[in-house]
């Protein structure tokens, strides 16, 4: 008995320790129609997002594009015998109030083991946010999926020095196609037009 009554206290305090960091992950995701705009949704994991800059992704708060320039390290209770796909799209392109262009992809890994991202199939490699002047903030959306197995992929490679083939992208789409099921965790910054801006654009060649 009191074996039952110890093991009924600790889901408890799991669920008060984890209960309001889900609930600021799921009315963030809704009141920025992250669902339903990219996700169909939320997922059940906060996916806690830091660049080399020092600034951290947290649930829809603004971060600059020079902030967000460089890859991110990503953390989630990753398995490590288990394989997962990561994603950051931008829905906002040209602006939120036009997004005629789809999602576009900013970086998508596949076959990650664990959370050892860098070891898993570069996609499409990573650059950061680029929102174009006077189209005011975009959302920036991290997914992690985790795989039914490991996947043959046949979607082009594309490097961090083109933005070639990123457009008209959806997540979902993507999801469907190879069996992932729903996010199993997430997070996403807003971002607009800084300096840096037309730096990515010369290096992408845009």
């Amino acid at each position: 008995m009191y074996r039952l009554c110890f093991l009924i206290f600790l889901i408890n305090v799991n669920y008060f320790i984890a209960s309001p960091v889900q609930s600021d992950l799921a009315s963030s995701f809704l009141e920025h129609n992250i669902v339903p705009d990219v996700l169909s949704v939320v997922p059940e994991e906060y996916l806690a997002v830091k660049f080399p800059s020092g600034a951290e992704a947290h649930n829809g708060n603004i971060l600059t594009p020079t902030l967000v320039k460089d890859l991110p390290s990503l953390s989630w209770n990753a398995e490590p015998d288990l394989f997962y796909t990561v994603a950051n799209v931008d829905p906002d392109v040209p602006s939120h109030d036009d997004p005629t262009k789809g999602q576009v992809v900013h970086w998508l890994a596949g076959n990650v083991p664990g959370d050892d991202i860098l070891a898993g199939d570069q996609l499409m490699e990573y650059f950061g946010a680029g929102p174009a002047q006077d189209t005011g903030l975009h959302r920036y959306v991290l997914v992690v999926y985790e795989q039914p197995a490991k996947l043959e992929f046949d979607e082009p490679r594309m490097s961090n020095l083109t933005a070639e083939n990123r457009y008209y992208f959806s997540i979902g789409d993507f999801a469907k196609k190879y069996n992932l099921g729903d996010p199993i965790a997430g997070n996403f910054y807003l971002a607009e037009y800084d300096d840096y801006v037309p730096i990515l654009y010369k290096i992408l060649g845009i």
